[in-house]
């Protein structure tokens, strides 16, 4: 068959399937007009009788309450009206309404519900219009429509369609065959003189750098993963294959565990609440090597050696934390002052001013300093691989990079970067980016976090920016500027290791004290004002006053473990939260039932993934957010297919989970319907969700995060040791010659 009938068959057959698609599309959207037409036609039409409604209805007057219903089904298309109670029995209804259809299941789930239903007949339109006298709610006026007319117009409207995507096809199908008989040949004339180095025409040699690019991009890509996803083994394969199976060194201000000591003096391991931690551990377990963190424990010095040294998780012992002793003073300034006072508000777009001090400031840059020295001292090649974790670790790239010039720096910045303007606050903005400059590779959770992190280089210090490769150079010296999007181990070993959903749901009903039928929200965050807890609670009470079905039934329970008391914004947002669910306690609450259950205390892992896997809902609010493992943490948890994630819009997991559903958790109106949304979920729809989020995190786990930098870093030594040896070669040659 020639080529061109070949390629008119395909366009054809595409077309005809492109025909079927839009055929369905115009279907539900049409449906979905008129439904809603019907919908407040219905309103319309009771709002029309509302007062006589009313009145005969409280009057206990059934005949003339009849009277007026007649009338309303005077309309051709109203097949049949009826009153039902607020209790869900029938008051009064016309003749032609159908005896199938029950007040109890009209007015289920909501009160205010529209839907299309079948019959024998055909299909019909349900419409239920609350109705409410002087001493409260009456109940609801159902209206039931004939859709005949709108099947008909359907069928009018896909002939119509059928013959325009036809005649769309046949001329198509002629444009494209003229146009490419007069353009193909000279377009593969030239990309073959190209491919042998003999076009002249620059304007395709961007393209042909494109597909360089890309095809050394793949061959990474798949000669590290392999056949398969990322899994621990096949991250160990990616170290061993192409880094030599050397080591990794981390440098975090928290530890993966922390050792304390209860007031039986016995010593007690926690699990920190850290998205940092809960990214990283897993990595550290399946790679090995050595953890850098904050000794923040009070029984910490009794665990560790006398370099502070300790072996990690117990028991097991897969990896090494070393931990750094800090001053209170030297933690006030570094951690609570200029790290958490100073940066964090800067970076997270939450309306609270930094706070900026020369003494913080000082003690920044001495502790920076310490744990680049502890990094010198716990590596034993002078090329090692580090990842240098967060905001509080901005000056040390370059420390240790002017100890260790051969080493590989990998920097994450686990929160948002600011636009060029709002960074230039900082009165040592200079420093940081300078800093910052000295690894190898520099990540951020997206792209535009990215952006913003060149645009501040571009205005505040001299460097070259290389947009091509997304790097930035400085002082002779380039580095990397990538995306990668934080996830979490998959499969989830907490998870794995949790109860069944329905040994959760009992053990958080009965914790909780909540009714059998009660539904359950849940949020698990730092008590931090990045996070929207506020705003969360203040969502859950406007959907009590919207949608008064919920009130007694629906109980939102907020993990909050405290974090940064030590500061006041956190101390007045501690204050205000508790303020806040005591407030709408008073307001909803009845007799055993809350509609909030604030649990103020730290949580070990076990006890969240019970209430993720008990919940009908998690809600995720924060403000402003790198990427937010708690909605990933909910989906990896969530085995079951059941419950519904809401996410917050200005999250970077809202890129990433677009199955969930998205709100700005400052429009209440929008959250506050999410959540009913969420709550009156069909289990087919949540199913298809997370069945799709959760193969989105089965592909891109926290092995992939990890792996993509782990082999970026590599083809990056491999550059720099070939670079380093052709130089030398070449030095060697001159020499000889001369």
């Amino acid at each position: 068959m020639p080529s061109a009938l070949r390629f008119l068959v395909v366009l054809v057959i595409a077309l005809g399937l492109l025909t079927l698609a839009a055929m369905g599309l115009v279907s539900r959207t049409t449906w979905g007009w008129y439904t809603k037409d019907l919908a407040l036609r219905a309103q319309l039409a009771v709002n029309g009788s509302r007062r006589a409604i009313t009145a005969h209805w409280e009057a206990g007057e059934l005949a003339q309450l009849r009277e007026v219903l007649a009338d309303i089904t005077r309309d051709e298309r109203i097949m049949g009206t009826a009153a039902c109670g607020s209790d869900g029995q029938l008051v009064v209804s016309t003749p032609d309404y159908p005896t199938s259809l029950s007040c109890g299941e009209v007015l289920s789930p909501l009160p205010l519900w529209t839907q299309v239903v079948a019959q024998p007949g055909g299909r019909v339109h349900l419409g239920a219009i609350p109705v409410a006298g002087a001493r409260g709610a009456l109940g609801s006026v159902v209206l039931v429509q004939d859709l005949a007319f709108l099947e008909r117009r359907e069928s009018q409207a896909r002939g119509f369609l059928l013959f325009a995507f036809a005649l769309l096809a046949a001329s198509a199908s002629v444009i494209t065959i003229v146009a490419a008989r007069f353009s193909w040949r000279g377009w593969s004339n030239e990309l073959r003189k190209l491919l042998r180095g003999g076009s002249r025409r620059p304007e395709l040699l961007p393209l042909m750098q494109d597909v360089r690019e890309l095809v050394e991009r793949l061959v990474v890509e798949r000669e590290s993963e392999g056949h398969g996803g990322w899994t621990p083994q096949r991250l160990k394969q990616t170290l061993s294959r192409y880094l030599h199976g050397e080591r990794v060194v981390i440098v975090a201000n928290r530890e993966p565990y922390i050792h304390t000591k209860t007031e039986q003096g016995e010593i007690k391991v926690l699990h920190p609440a850290s998205g940092l931690v809960t990214a990283l551990e897993p990595v550290m377990r399946a790679c090995g090597g050595t953890w850098i963190a904050h000794g923040s424990g009070s029984a910490d010095r009794e665990v560790a050696d006398q370099h502070g040294r300790v072996r990690v998780p117990p028991g097991e012992g897969s990896y090494v934390v070393r931990r750094v002793w800090l001053t209170p003073e030297e933690e006030g300034g570094y951690y609570y002052g200029f790290s958490n006072e100073g940066l964090w508000p800067l970076c997270h777009v939450a309306h609270t001013r930094p706070t900026f001090r020369i003494d913080d400031w000082r003690h920044y840059r001495e502790v920076n300093r310490r744990f680049s020295e502890a990094v010198v001292a716990e590596v034993d090649t002078p090329d090692p691989i580090v990842l240098i974790q967060d905001y509080h670790f901005a000056l040390a790239p370059r420390l240790i990079r002017e100890r260790l010039p051969k080493a590989t720096l990998i920097s994450f910045w686990h929160i948002p970067w600011p636009n060029a303007e709002r960074f230039g606050m900082c009165p040592w903005r200079n420093e940081l980016i300078e800093g910052m400059l000295g690894s190898s590779i520099l990540g951020f959770h997206t792209q535009q976090h990215c952006n913003n992190f060149i645009d501040s280089v571009d205005r505040y210090i001299e460097a070259r920016i290389d947009r091509e490769e997304r790097a930035v150079v400085h002082r002779h010296r380039s580095t990397q500027v990538r995306a990668y999007p934080i996830s979490i181990d998959w499969p989830n070993r907490w998870a794995r290791e949790a109860p069944s959903v329905a040994e959760c749901r009992s053990t958080v009903w009965a914790e909780l004290g909540l009714k059998p039928d009660a539904l359950l929200g849940v949020g698990v965050d730092r008590l931090d004002y990045t996070k929207g807890v506020e705003e969360r609670l203040l969502a859950v009470e406007r959907l009590l006053e919207r949608f008064p079905a919920f009130r007694g039934r629906f109980t939102f329970a907020q993990l909050a473990a405290p974090s940064r008391t030590a500061i006041e914004r956190y101390h007045q947002l501690n204050e205000s939260v508790e303020a806040l669910a005591a407030r709408i306690n008073q307001r909803f609450g009845s007799g055993r039932y809350r509609p909030i259950a604030l649990l103020r205390a730290h949580h070990e892992p076990p006890a969240v993934f019970k209430y993720y896997r008990a919940a009908d809902l998690c809600y995720v609010s924060s403000l402003h957010d790198g990427m937010n493992l708690v909605s990933k943490e909910f989906v990896a948890a969530r085995d079951d297919e059941r419950g519904v994630l809401v996410l917050s819009s200005f999250t970077g997991a809202a890129r990433e989970l677009t199955e969930a559903l998205i709100v700005n958790p400052y429009d209440l109106e929008e959250a506050s319907g999410a959540l009913a949304a969420g709550l009156s979920m069909s289990l087919e729809d949540q199913a298809h969700r997370l069945r799709a989020m959760r193969a989105y995190l089965s592909d891109f786990n926290v092995y992939r995060w990890a792996g993509r930098m782990l082999a970026d870093a590599a083809r990056l030594r491999a550059r720099e040791r070939l670079s380093g040896r052709l130089t030398t070669e070449r030095l060697l040659g001159l020499e000889e010659s001369a």
